[in-house]
This record gives C-alpha cells, sequence and structure tokens, in this order.
C-alpha cells in the first residue's frame, strides 16, 4: 500500500520515510526499532559516565540560534535538570531550531562529559507530555529529515493495521512445531509488553526471513554435481617443484588444501570450492598452485579481483610466479585499445593467464581453452558473477576464497553449493599485531604516538562505523577527518569512503599505497588483502559497533611488515556486554576462535549482517536472535522441499523477494 493512503502519513511525511529506504507499508511494518526504551529507567544526568548512552528528563530554557562555524550546522539548547545546567546538541539538523520550545522533554542520546561540561549530542526528544502515556518497552527507530519518533511509530501502527502479514511456512510446518502467527510477532516487536515478549517475536520473524533465504538458495543452488570436461596431467611431483617457487615452506593446512585441489582436479567432479582462511594463512599460495596445476596441463586461467588496486597487486605476484607464462591484465582502466589486443589474444589463446576486476565478466572476453578460475575475496562477489566467469568456458573449475572466517556450521548453510576447504593455521612468519582499548582520557596521548609514528614514516588507518550520523551515536568519517586535519596539521590525511565513485576509492587507496598520505580515515571499505607494509596502526572508533570478526578483519590490514604493528579500540559505549567482547577480542588472535565467540556473544542476526551475508539480511538486521534459528529454519527448509509442502507459495515468496538472489554477496 503506498503510504500515503495510510493514516496519519502526509506526502512530506512520506518523502521523509522515502529517505529511510520505505515506499510502501510493507517495507514500514519491516522497520524494526535500533532500540527500546525503558520508560522506567530514567537517569540524573550527573550519574551518567562519558559516552553512555541515557534517557533523561529535563526542562528546556532556551535555544541558541543556529551556529554555521566549521561548516556545520549547529544546533544548541540549554537544560535543566533538579538544578544541573546541561546542554543539547544536534548536528546539521538546523529545523530543530524552530520545533524546541521551552517546556519539559525526554530526552534520549549520548552524553558527553568533558572537563566539567555535560552534554547530549543528538538526542531524540518528545515533550514530556505526550510520553505519560508511553509505558514498558518503547520502540526508537532511526530517523532522518523532519521525523519524529511519534510520526514513525503511529506511521508503523497504521501499516499494521493495514498490510497481511501471512506466513509461507507451510501450515503442516507451523502445526507441528507450534509455531505463532506471523502477524502477531510483527505486532509484538513494534510495541513489546517485555523482553521475554520481544526476544520470541524476534526470533519467529528470523525464523520466516530465513526460511524464505534458504529456500531461495535452494531454488538458485539446485543439487546436482557436474561432471569433470577438463583432464588434468599434472603430477604431483610437479606441484611440488611448483611449491619450490616460494619463499616460505607450506603449513600443514596449506598442504591438505592443495591436497584436496589436486584431488578434485584428477577426480570425476567439476570442483566448486570454497577456500577460506585466517588474514595472512597463504590462501592466495594455494590458489597460484591450483593455476599451476592448470597451466602445466596446458589450460588457461582466470583471476578475479573485486578491485583495481588489488587486481594490480595480484598482476604483479602473477607475473613474479608465473615468468615462463603470459599474464594478461584486464580492467576498467586499461585503454580502448589494450583491451581490444589482451581480447584477441585471450581468444586466440595467447594469454594463459588473464588477471582482472569485474571487466573479465564482459560479454565479449572470451578463452580459447579456460579451465580454472580463481575468485579473490568471495565476499565480494555473488552467485551470478561466478557464474558468468565460468560461463567463460566449458565448466571450468572455480575456487573462491575467504578472509572472513566463518564458522563450519553456518558455511554448511549458505556454501550448500560448495565444497569447504578451511586453512586453520596461523599466519607464518608475522609479529602479532598488539591490541589496545584506549580510554577517552588517553586519546590525546594516542594522537601524538601516531603524530610521531608518521614522522618515522610508518602509516595509519582510522576507521570509523558510519559516513556520516545525524543520530550522534558514532563518529562519522567525514566528522573524524575535519577533526584531525585541524588537530595534526603537519600529517597528511586521505579520505575514504562508500559514497565515492570506484575511481576516487581506487586513487586515494594507491596514493596511500604510494606513501602520499600518512593516515587514511576511512569506514569499512578499506580492502581485504591490500598490502601496505608502512602501516602499521590501526585505530578504530566506536569499537563497540564491530563484529568480532570484522574487528579481527580491520585489524589483518595493518602486522604485514617486518616491525611492531597496534591496533587501538576506541569505544563509545562502556557496558559490561562491549567489554566482554573486546576483551576477548583483545586476547585472541585466531580468526576462527573469534568468528566462534561473536557467534555466541551476539547472535546470528549481528554475525550474519549486512557486510558479512549481503543486502538480504538487511530487513532483521535490528532483531535479536539466537544462532538456533538459522538452523531450525534450514530444518523446516529440507523438510518442505522433500514433502513438497506450498511449493508454489515458498518459490513465489523466495524468487519474488530474492530474485537478485544471483547477484548478491554470500560471505
Amino acid at each position: 500500500m503506498e503510504l500515503t493512503r495510510l493514516k496519519g502519513v502526509t506526502e512530506k511525511r512520506a518523502k521523509d520515510l522515502a529517505k529511510l529506504g520505505i515506499a510502501d507499508s510493507a517495507q514500514l511494518v519491516r522497520y524494526f526499532p535500533r532500540t527500546y526504551l525503558d520508560m522506567t529507567d530514567r537517569t540524573s544526568i550527573l550519574s551518567v559516565y562519558h559516552n553512555d548512552m541515557a534517557l533523561v528528563a529535563a526542562r528546556l530554557v532556551h535555544v541558541d540560534p543556529v551556529s554555521y562555524y566549521s561548516r556545520r550546522k549547529t544546533v544548541r539548547a540549554h537544560l535543566e535538570q533538579d538544578g544541573v545546567l546541561f546542554t543539547a546538541v544536534w548536528f546539521n539538523m538546523p529545523y530543530l531550531a524552530q520545533r524546541l520550545k521551552e517546556g519539559e522533554y525526554l530526552f534520549y542520546g549520548r552524553v558527553q562529559n568533558r572537563y566539567g561540561q555535560v552534554s547530549l549530542v543528538n538526542p531524540t526528544f518528545e515533550p514530556l507530555a505526550r510520553n505519560v502515556r508511553l509505558k514498558g518497552l518503547v520502540p526508537v527507530y532511526p530517523l532522518k529529515g523532519g521525523l519524529t519518533q511519534r510520526v514513525v511509530r503511529e506511521a508503523v501502527q497504521s501499516a499494521l493495521a493495514a498490510e497481511e502479514l501471512s506466513s509461507v511456512i507451510p501450515w503442516e510446518l507451523r502445526q507441528k512445531y507450534d509455531l505463532s502467527p506471523l502477524s502477531a510477532a510483527f505486532r509484538t516487536v513494534h510495541a513489546p509488553k517485555n523482553k521475554q515478549e520481544l526476544a520470541a517475536a524476534s526470533e519467529r520473524i528470523a525464523l520466516e526471513e530465513y526460511f524464505v533465504l534458504l529456500s531461495a538458495f535452494k531454488l538458485i543452488k539446485g543439487d546436482a554435481q557436474e561432471a569433470r570436461v577438463h583432464r588434468y596431467t599434472v603430477t604431483e611431483r610437479q606441484v611440488a617443484d611448483f611449491e619450490k617457487r616460494f619463499p616460505f615452506s607450506f603449513t600443514a593446512g596449506q598442504q591438505a588444501a592443495v591436497r584436496a585441489v589436486y584431488e578434485n582436479l584428477t577426480g570425476p567432479v567439476r570442483m566448486n570450492r570454497l577456500l577460506q582462511g585466517d588474514v595472512g594463512s597463504g590462501k592466495t599460495a594455494v590458489a597460484l598452485t591450483g593455476i599451476y596445476m592448470a597451466l602445466a596441463s596446458g589450460y588457461q586461467a582466470a583471476y578475479l579481483s573485486p578491485t583495481e588496486v588489488l587486481a594490480e597487486q595480484n598482476y604483479a605476484l602473477l607475473k613474479k610466479m608465473f615468468p615462463e607464462y603470459r599474464v594478461g591484465y584486464l580492467a576498467g582502466g586499461n585503454t580502448a585499445k589494450e583491451k581490444r589486443d589482451l581480447k584477441a589474444s585471450l581468444a586466440a589463446g595467447e594469454v594463459d593467464i588473464l588477471c582482472g576486476t569485474h571487466a573479465v565478466l564482459q560479454g565479449d572476453v572470451r578463452f580459447a581453452r579456460l579451465a580454472f578460475c580463481v575468485c579473490d575475496e568471495q565476499h565480494r562477489f555473488g552467485v551470478a558473477q561466478r557464474n558468468a566467469l565460468s560461463e567463460k568456458g566449458e565448466a571450468p573449475d572455480v575456487l573462491v576464497m575467504s578472509a572472513t572466517p566463518i564458522p563450519r556450521t553456518l558455511s554448511l548453510v549458505f556454501y550448500g553449493d560448495l565444497d569447504v576447504t578451511t586453512i586453520p593455521d596461523k599466519p607464518v612468519g608475522r609479529q602479532p599485531v598488539r591490541t589496545s582499548v584506549v580510554p577517552a582520557n588517553k586519546y590525546e596521548d594516542m594522537l601524538a604516538y601516531i603524530r610521531e609514528e608518521s614522522k618515522q614514516g610508518r602509516q595509519t588507518y582510522f576507521v570509523c562505523a558510519k559516513i556520516d550520523d545525524d543520530e550522534g551515536e558514532v563518529t562519522s568519517v567525514t566528522e573524524l577527518w575535519e577533526e584531525l586535519r585541524t588537530r595534526l596539521p603537519d600529517i597528511r590525511f586521505g579520505l575514504l569512503h562508500g559514497r565515492m565513485k570506484e575511481k576516487e576509492k581506487t586513487a586515494v587507496m594507491s596514493a596511500f599505497k604510494r606513501h602520499e598520505y600518512d593516515c587514511l580515515v576511512s569506514t569499512t571499505v578499506i580492502e581485504v588483502g591490500v598490502d601496505v607494509p608502512a602501516a602499521t596502526i590501526m585505530v578504530i572508533m566506536n569499537a563497540e559497533r564491530f563484529g568480532l570478526s570484522q574487528l579481527h578483519q580491520l585489524r589483518g590490514r595493518v602486522g604485514r611488515g617486518s616491525g611492531q604493528s597496534w591496533c587501538f579500540l576506541l569505544i563509545g559505549s562502556d557496558s559490561e556486554t562491549a567489554r566482554e567482547r573486546l576483551t576477548v577480542f583483545k586476547n585472541t588472535s585466531d580468526g576462527f576462535a573469534l568468528a566462534q565467540k561473536d557467534l555466541e556473544l551476539r547472535g546470528s542476526g549481528d554475525f550474519l549482517g549486512t557486510r558479512q551475508s549481503g543486502k538480504f539480511l538487511s530487513d532483521i538486521r535490528n532483531l535479536r536472535y539466537p544462532t538456533d534459528v538459522i538452523f531450525t529454519a534450514k530444518k523446516l527448509t529440507d523438510e518442505a522441499f522433500e514433502r513438497r509442502l506450498g511449493f508454489d507459495v515458498i518459490k513465489r515468496a523466495a524468487m519474488g523477494k530474492y530474485e537478485s538472489l544471483k547477484d548478491i554477496v554470500l560471505n
């Protein structure tokens, strides 16, 4: 249903909701709260620690005129609570100056307490009189534009009344497993009476979502194994001789992975294998050995990388490791003539290995005898892209690699079409990266250390959770970039984030590799696998916002040289859960152990968030539910398909919602 047909949703409010990605009532009911306020948990402003979130009742005394200092539009309100004076500030929301009037309000936001000055940053607020009727757990939604919590709550309730929320899970299975009505779960999530109700409703909605998702996986993947087309003639002795080209001995895990690849390539079934391992565990060496097996058997190979920075790095490596073979490079940066000449040589069989980006997938790229394909950093490629690469030859063998550790139980659920090989060994020959949690009062000391390290030629990453933040809960990348350039004017800072065009991102990352920047302020788009030996410091802002596996990936960007490297964690919330997770991270260097712990501490809702799993789980990213939901959904999906229960309904729902499943990232 169109939003404007809902009670209370005007054209203006519909436009504001569209800024949140909400186009109709079906999307609105799936716009889940990011947190809940316990209306009995109001607190004194003086009892709140620096950077903690708080629900505060206070009287608004005065609002200053909008300030336009430092290119930011700032609204500042003066508040009073039991005789204590403090302020609330909002950045880049000048319209609030007209909305805020003198009177009693309930504010919810992050408390800053520096040098005796207490303030709330970008808090949500409502007149206190309105909140008299709000009881129990009250939902808090992410906001943009002129929206208020009250407007969104009322719009959601209108949408719930208008939408028919029926379950896709067959009636027989809902009865057998005593599943509650889906519509009741949606109503509860948006207005829970208590935490127990909320937990049960979140689990029911997550179960439904995973059932639909895994059904789509089944429909796309199928279960058939393909017979081998290419006959590999390479011998084990030749493979052993090739391994001697590397300046190190293969670990037991690498040897086992090479053995699995060799047995697959010389067996009767086409290879479709996922190779996962920790940062620096040697996955690339295994992939290069697989490429050699194809080349030594008289075939061509392709090496696909997600970005030009990684593709250029891999191209240099391939030329070094295969001096007797012809290596081509294809990316968006090639000239038209270079592309034409390379494609002609490739089709004529004059190029043995093609290294490149998504440009390799173009329709006019043809191979003479392609037999082996490598997809570097699997989490950046979808099923369709893997299939497009496979279609460049006659049933070529495919090896996809991932540096994002995922517990084997989950990999079996989400990679049903792949054989999974894991390199469990820790990185060889690297000094462990030392990890430290930096309290607020040591922030200046950390910056001073980074300044001195920069003067010594060492480089630093600063990573933020968001590009910008209207709600004031995290340090944004643009805000930090401006702040650091002011604080450290003698240091060269680069800026990198996901809204930049691909060419801009490539240019910034390449400049950082060439040491044209001392520090790179970035979101998590910094590339997995990019090798910058001079980068020895990783600073992660609001570290509690990241999963342990993601923190581990970020930490892996440093420690690639011979010197000691550091990972500094700055936290915006001093909650017990945050401390527990970051203590585990500080004391653990094993990526797979961290992945398993992440699953235990945060549950699958966070672990399999949008970064690891693509946009197909974005609907339920704010829900909290146990890992068992995934496996329950798999059991229900398997049973529904085996018994052919409600198959037509499942197919319509699964492919209707995930028609682009083939294009999504799976890791």
